[in-house]
């Protein structure tokens, strides 16, 4: 399963891009991965191979390469623009396409804490994903910088969802999620939310003992890779 670290330019500066494919030849079924707080660190990486080895694309953009410090600067998060997240988020998916390891109309996007948010981000306002896979999504009624919020742009998803949440976050909370559901309802837009007793957020990382929640991680985790085969397909392991 061949990993790499790409560069590219956005807006005139470079961005690294992690990206995993499956053995064989592309185009594939492809998934842009929005990071957490921490970056493109090792859970990130590792989400990116593990989809890889689920049969799909795979690629993980630094939306943090234009703060100055990038991850290891304390102000990160309040330094991030929706809209350069977005710009961001598409030239990610455009890198996947140009260079030939990704079916435009086979993407999807995923991502966990402020990546589950800009995962709603993505969906709702580029044109490339039919799926989106939200993990514990935090911050989604404020806007970051100029224009609508996370929440705001939802009537613009295009594709189902599946979001995966603990009942004893803070950020989001049990009545934020109560809140998005109702919203998704209300738009028609296809989705299933699942919630975890016992599970706070960021369960899935276990890069963090203290947060992790085992069976939350591998239930949460095999539900996002069958929604994911159901919307935009697998690709199947070459013939030994």
């Amino acid at each position: 399963m061949p990993s790499r670290m790409d560069t590219i330019t956005v807006a005139g500066k470079p961005m690294s891009v992690y990206v995993a494919t499956p053995e064989g030849k592309g185009p594939f079924p492809a998934v842009v991965v929005m990071f957490h707080r921490a970056g493109i660190d090792n859970f990130t990486k590792d989400r990116v191979d593990r989809l890889a080895a689920a049969g799909f694309a795979a690629a993980a953009p630094d939306l943090f390469h234009r703060v100055p410090g990038g991850v290891e600067n304390p102000e990160v998060l309040s330094l991030l623009r929706d809209a350069d997240v977005l710009e961001d988020t598409s030239a990610a998916a455009e890198h996947l396409i140009r260079t030939g390891l990704a079916s435009p109309d086979r993407m999807a996007i995923l991502g966990h804490c402020m990546g589950g948010r800009a995962a709603f981000l993505g969906a709702s306002s580029t044109p490339y994903f039919r799926a989106a896979v939200i993990h514990y999504c935090g911050n989604m009624f404020k806007p970051w910088g100029e224009g609508p919020s996370a929440f705001e742009r939802l009537p613009g998803l295009k594709g189902s969802v599946i979001g995966f949440f603990g009942n004893d976050d803070k950020n989001p909370s049990p009545a934020d999620v109560d809140r998005i559901d109702a919203e998704l309802k209300r738009l028609g837009v296809p989705h299933e939310f699942h919630r975890y007793d016992g599970a706070g957020h960021a369960f899935q990382n276990f890069v963090r003992p203290e947060q992790l929640r085992p069976q939350a991680a591998e239930d949460s985790w095999t539900k996002g890779l069958a929604f994911l085969k159901r919307t935009i397909g697998a690709q199947s392991a070459p013939a030994k």
